[in-house]
């Protein structure tokens, strides 16, 4: 097979149809969302010279907008972005043993987001900041063990461990930002240095606690990995939004995806969104993943934000898994049940699939192939809703085409 052929069946997987309500620009019309990237690209660093060479083609089949992957420095080379290092380094600076990041270079990112613009379509940012990675050196911290499973359960007495916890940029410095993280800027972490030790671990001190406005699984959900960041912190609270003002403007982006919001604060959420569009200026469409197959706790996570964004309807997403797995049994009236877009249709972006579903992943939960055509003709015609179109992730070429609808 030829390596064009597998890039095309890549960058046509993943396409959302984003009705925008009354309140937001374009209320005339429907429009395309691609996510452009997966979890499998390759480590090439041509990502976004791949994005620039197909603006022209993505504004000709009806593409409006792209969702670009995190586009900042991670853990590694090789990291797809969720391991978030340096917010600030968008592939412009040598750290972590490399200046580019998976997908490239500042330089080349900006070019293909010009050329994004100038072939009208938006460019939707991917916001990760739930946790930090790749930190520069640890620090002592008193801490105390959890029950993985409850959380709330403290498991040990109060002692000391070594958390890799200190961020100070050596490779970028103050540039754009000189805010250096240390131990009082998270709430916890899964390692010891100095016992060599995998445990979850709540930091003790001032302020120091889980946040009490996250998802309630295992207990409270605000701890997911690497250090997890306080946004009760006066600190951490600023120069996050700080940085997405910043993020907005340096990219010119239009929109933002929101990662593990069950995870964060959710009225800090809400707070920063209005935030970035406030010092922005623009609308700034934002769309929130709250992946948990529970309509009440998206709904929750939406009214504690004020409705000022979006969310997945992952409930929808696993009533398709559940007809797919029905062997064509399914009774397709239960198919709108429990979901967001039934329930606040001008709130919910539906998928098929995303990267998070695709296979050997935590959440893996795939849409069978031979249902997949329904699921997308069942969303994509819908007047309510924003809606995704998903091909698959099979390296052969595909044949389907976006589809473009006014309701």
């Amino acid at each position: 097979m030829k390596w064009k052929h597998r890039i095309l069946a890549i960058l046509i997987s993943f396409v959302v149809v984003i009705p925008f309500s009354p309140v937001q620009v374009f209320a005339d019309h429907n429009g395309t969302m691609m996510q452009y990237f997966e979890w499998y690209l390759p480590n090439d660093g041509q990502h976004w010279n791949r994005l620039n060479a197909d603006a022209s083609n993505l504004n000709d089949i009806g593409i409006s907008a792209v969702w670009i992957p995190p586009a900042y420095k991670g853990t590694s080379q090789n990291d797809v972005g969720y391991g978030a290092y340096d917010l600030y380094d968008l592939g412009e600076f040598y750290q972590k043993g490399t200046t580019r990041t998976k997908y490239g270079t500042k330089a080349e990112l900006q070019n293909a987001i010009d050329a994004l613009h100038q072939n009208g379509v938006d460019v939707y940012g991917d916001v990760v900041m739930n946790h930090k990675g790749g930190a520069d050196f640890t620090e002592t911290v008193t801490a105390v063990e959890v029950d993985p499973n409850n959380r709330n359960i403290e498991t040990s007495g109060d002692y000391q461990i070594e958390a890799w916890t200190g961020f100070h940029f050596p490779g970028r410095g103050d540039t754009y930002s000189d805010f250096d993280w240390n131990w009082y800027h998270f709430d916890g972490t899964d390692w010891d240095q100095s016992r060599q030790l995998s445990r979850i671990y709540k930091f003790r001190g001032t302020g120091k606690a889980w946040d009490v406005e996250v998802a309630n699984e295992y207990g409270n959900y605000d701890y997911l990995m690497y250090a997890d960041v306080d946004f009760d912190h006066p600190e951490v609270e600023a120069e996050m939004k700080n940085w997405g003002t910043w993020y907005a403007n340096e990219l010119d982006l239009d929109g933002f995806r929101l990662d593990a919001v069950k995870h964060i604060q959710h009225d800090y959420l809400g707070d920063w969104v209005s935030s970035v569009r406030n010092n922005t200026g623009k609308e700034m469409f934002t769309v929130a993943e709250y992946w948990q197959n529970d309509l009440g706790a998206i709904e929750n996570y939406l009214n504690k934000t004020g409705y000022t964004h979006s969310a997945f309807d992952v409930p929808l997403h696993y009533n398709f898994k559940q007809a797919s797995d029905g062997g064509g049994y399914y009774d397709m009236r239960n198919l709108l049940d429990g979901t967001l877009v039934q329930s606040q249709p001008t709130k919910a972006v539906t998928i098929v699939e995303n990267h998070d579903s695709q296979p050997g992943q935590s959440l893996e939960s795939t849409v069978q192939s031979w249902f997949k055509p329904l699921a997308y003709a069942f969303i994509l015609t819908r007047s309510e809703g924003s809606r995704v179109y998903f091909t698959g992730t099979t390296m052969e070429r595909m044949e389907t085409r976006p589809m473009r609808f006014r309701v």
